[in-house]
């Protein structure tokens, strides 16, 4: 029996629509970063990006459980002495709830070059509408 190896000329990806409405941070970014990478398929092949893209809707709708509203931070540094950074969750929920799902999900993605192109995939938006239709997207349920 011959083993199968996809090809990216014969890859073809789907669009696919997910509601993050009252849906829990990491159980969403869990179920979505195997979709990026291609993992529900049976032709999953470590390297070819065989996975679908993904638009996530309501990113602002997004929750956590447990006291995770107070204690998670964000950092980042500014490249100034004395610029390292902190947001908490509050506050990175009022500037850019879109960045907190990309970043939940990124940091289950593969560390690499394939990596980065699986998460441009990905496409989050506040609210329920998108620029998307033109693809036809699939909507399902995590």
């Amino acid at each position: 029996m011959k083993s199968f190896l996809a090809r990216k000329e014969n890859v073809q990806p789907k669009w696919l629509v997910v509601d993050a409405e009252g849906a829990i941070l990491g159980r969403l970014a869990a179920k979505i970063a195997p979709i990026l990478m291609g993992k529900h398929k049976p032709t999953y092949t470590p390297h070819v990006d065989t996975g679908d893209f993904i638009v996530v809707l309501n990113a602002e709708k997004i929750r956590l459980t447990g006291k995770k509203e107070e204690a998670k931070l964000y950092d980042y540094y500014t490249f100034y002495p004395g610029g390292h950074k902190y947001l908490t969750f509050e506050e990175m929920m009022a500037k850019n709830p879109e960045k907190i799902i990309e970043l939940a999900v990124k940091r289950m993605l593969p560390k690499s070059a394939m990596g980065d192109r699986m998460l441009k995939k990905m496409k989050v938006y506040r609210g329920g509408e998108h620029k998307h239709t033109a693809q036809m997207p699939e909507k399902i349920e995590l």
